[in-house]
């Protein structure tokens, strides 16, 4: 069984669960927070961390490369920048967001 095996069906989930699931502290996931930018949480108005499937996806990723595979912060945030997963959350704009699709420009159509 997977890790991600062990995620339940939600879409938010709070700075306790993720601790939980994931096995790292809560003021680790702050910290990480801090260091990778590919991964920011929501907040909601009392400024709760929301955490997406995406977020725990990469979670586990970083958590992989530190604890496993021994890598430092520097060292996983080079190898997570290279990963195509996470380009997809650099921009967190609706443009960069999967399944959405960039704005067509009007320089390639016909004129009329």
């Amino acid at each position: 069984m997977t890790e991600t095996a062990k995620i339940p069906d939600k879409i938010y989930f709070k700075i306790g669960e993720v601790s939980d699931m994931t096995g790292v502290k809560p003021h680790v996931l702050r910290y990480w927070e801090s260091e990778f930018e590919i991964f920011r949480p929501a907040k909601t108005a009392s400024n709760q961390r929301l955490y997406k499937q995406r977020d725990l996806d990469l979670i586990f990723e970083i958590k992989r490369l530190l604890y496993d595979e021994r890598f430092t912060i520097a060292g996983a945030k080079k190898v997570s920048a290279k990963r195509p997963a996470a380009a997809a959350f650099e921009g967190r704009g609706p443009a960069s967001s999967p399944g959405r699709r960039a704005p067509i420009s009007n320089a390639s159509a016909a004129p009329y």
